[in-house]
């Protein structure tokens, strides 16, 4: 159980009382946080309707009842007889604002005003409904993070249709394994994409993938790098010389209307197609931009993700609070480390949202910003645990007067449970806490709930951007099987958490990947705390290995360039650990490794390091964005 000293960061009263949250606080008369939590998660109905009202949802019509069957967790149904549409609510600007900022790894930039925007999406659907192509409808983007990506999905949603979209680093048949489980009518495909300073020819993938999903009719490229190559598709620049800018008629659509389908990780298996309502994921998404994060008009919000993870999407729906996004595509750290912040700079970002793996390599690499980033108001993370020293050093060498929200949530919810609140304090290592509406609990070994302490991340009561569905899973047996059989009616998202003293939160891990010596339960990033300290390891992976009748600990890590595991290295990484947790954390031994596998989304693949050295086997190696890295730890097997 975790007690810090102090607090690395608390909001002036000015920032309390400016802030949105503060705001909708005394909209609804509750006097402090705590009150209004509990009144969020007691009184759900009511709460949420405040954040529809509050948020200025755009809707044809609402719904007199919030929700139906609130004691039902599978069966809850938020706003029932509401309509709307998710693409208008992003495209309720017309004017000469700026909407989208786009930046790239190669130093090009250009941006779309918000009328310059409504009016593409228009010639998009214009070409959509050309096609036939209607309400229920599929169609998948194999894209860079572009703004033509934006466009595409905001034509799909405005007349129904969903969207799915993956990132063009996935290989075919990786694309091939989520696209054709869901059948996409319409396929968009960028000409290539740089990354490192490489370039990536698309359209030599696509023959494949048109001979493998029959259900694509239409094809549309994409011209990002003008590779002038002749291809039998249309051209989305043709479609713009084509089709006359117009008025768009959103297609009014229940509450719960499919709007997206993102998929899990697959390394597990093939990849489920996780299908998230229109309703659900706006009522969601805006709740977390202006309450936890204080998005507001005129705002200048930036993620650095990809579109195939669902961090894009959370990005994308900043439109709706009136403030705009900034996209980049290619490296982070490519041309330089301080690239990325001289975009902040040049925007005037308000919002900056990265991975935790990326200012851990930034802190690795004692990097140390010059520029100004006097607009910066937030700096989100979440993709892993934020180790305490990687907040330490945030407000060290990147921003003092900053508010460092670490959050996590996921794909399956295609938001938070936990996250940034901006009226509290930060606490170094910890998520500041739940979500309001979401009534997050941590249950021990028995389900019982913690008050304090380590256990599974719960969730006991209906939210509204639960996932519908998983697509093609016939009587939701696999969906029940993912969340719900555990604990009944009880969602349990497969995380292992701390409840602290704070009311905060740390993550260790997923459950499935937590080790478990001498029966006591560890979380992996226990350790990676410890061992990434040390200043020669760049990175960890530990994994539990059953020897003689008992789990034991394997820790592999990667070292900085022409450094060697020597023994007097590994008993400091061993002495590290035992001093800082406990004789259980330590591992039973520690190989150096040249790589981790990770998958597309960046995040570190315990699972697959221990099914090969349990020699079993691996159900999807495209899963993976590096699974030549595998090989190596064939030789660590114990027979």
């Amino acid at each position: 159980m975790v007690k810090k000293d102090g607090p690395l960061w608390r909001p002036s009263d000015f920032k309390i009382q400016n802030s949105l949250l503060k705001r909708f606080m005394n909209s609804v008369g509750q006097k402090n946080y705590d009150d209004l939590y509990q009144w969020s998660i007691t009184s759900p109905d009511s709460f949420w309707n405040e954040v529809w009202n509050f948020c200025g949802i755009t809707a044809s019509s609402k719904s007199i009842l919030s929700l139906k069957n609130p004691n039902d967790m599978q069966k809850a149904e938020f706003f029932p007889d509401a309509t709307l549409n998710y693409a208008e609510n992003l495209l309720k600007r017309r004017d000469d604002a700026i909407a989208i900022y786009f930046y790239n790894e190669n130093q090009e930039k250009h941006h779309l005003t918000y009328a310059q925007l409504y009016d593409q999406v228009s010639q998009i659907v214009a070409q959509f409904q050309k096609w036939d192509i209607e309400s229920g409808d599929i169609v998948a983007g194999y894209l860079p993070n572009l703004a033509e990506t934006v466009i595409a999905m905001l034509a799909a949603a405005s007349i129904g249709a969903i969207w799915t979209s993956c990132s063009p680093d996935f290989g075919t048949k990786s694309l091939i394994d989520r696209f054709s489980q869901v059948k996409p009518k319409v396929l968009l495909v960028a000409d290539g994409y740089t990354y490192q300073g490489k370039t990536f020819n698309c359209l030599e993938r696509v023959p494949e993938i048109l001979e493998t999903i029959s259900s694509i009719k239409h094809t549309i490229v994409v011209p990002y790098l003008d590779m002038k190559e002749t291809h039998p598709h249309t051209d989305w620049k043709e479609i713009l010389k084509s089709q006359k800018p117009a008025d768009i008629e959103f297609k009014q659509l229940p509450f719960n209307h499919p709007l997206f389908i993102l998929y899990s990780s697959g390394t597990t298996g093939i990849p489920k197609c996780i299908a998230h309502g229109a309703g659900g994921t706006l009522l969601q998404h805006l709740k977390e931009h202006q309450l936890h994060c204080d998005i507001k008009p005129g705002d200048r919000v930036f993620y650095y993700t990809t579109c195939g993870w669902m961090m894009w999407n959370w990005l994308v729906s900043a439109l709706a609070s009136d403030a705009s996004i900034v996209l980049y595509e290619g490296s982070p750290t490519h041309p330089t480390l301080n690239h990325l912040f001289q975009i902040a700079q040049e925007v005037e970002i308000t919002l900056f949202g990265t991975s935790a793996k990326y200012l851990s390599a930034l802190e690795k690499a004692e990097f140390k910003t010059s520029q100004n980033l006097s607009s910066l108001k937030t700096i989100a993370s979440t993709g892993s645990p934020l180790a305490n020293e990687t907040f330490e050093y945030v407000y060290k060498s990147i921003k003092q007067d900053v508010h460092l929200a670490s959050i996590s949530g996921g794909t399956d919810i295609i938001s938070c449970f936990m996250l940034g609140n901006p009226l509290l304090p930060v606490w170094p290592g910890q998520l500041q806490g739940a979500g309001l509406g979401m009534k997050i609990e941590v249950f021990d070994d028995e389900g019982k709930s913690l008050n304090y302490g380590q256990g599974e991340l719960v969730c006991t009561a209906p939210f509204p951007s639960r996932p519908l569905r998983f697509w093609n899973d016939e009587g939701d047996q696999k969906y029940f099987n993912t969340y719900f059989n555990r604990y009944p009616n009880v969602w349990h998202h497969g995380d292992f958490i701390e409840r602290t003293f704070e009311n905060g939160f740390i993550i260790y891990g997923r459950s499935d990947a937590t080790l478990n010596p001498g029966g006591v339960r560890i979380g992996t990033a226990e350790i990676y705390r410890q061992v990434e300290q040390v200043y020669e390891v760049l990175e960890s992976l530990a994994v539990g290995q059953q020897i003689k009748g008992d789990e034991h600990i394997i820790l592999f890590v990667r070292l900085r360039q022409n450094l060697h595991l020597t023994e007097e290295l590994s008993d400091r990484i061993k002495k590290q650990i035992r001093t800082n947790t406990t004789p259980r954390h330590v591992p039973s031994y520690i190989y150096q490794i040249q790589d981790l596998p990770r998958t597309k989304n960046g995040k570190l693949s315990e699972i697959v390091v221990r099914q090969i050295l349990s020699q079993q086997p691996i159900k999807n190696l495209d899963a993976l964005a590096n699974p030549e890295c595998l090989e190596q730890f064939k030789k660590f097997i114990i027979y």
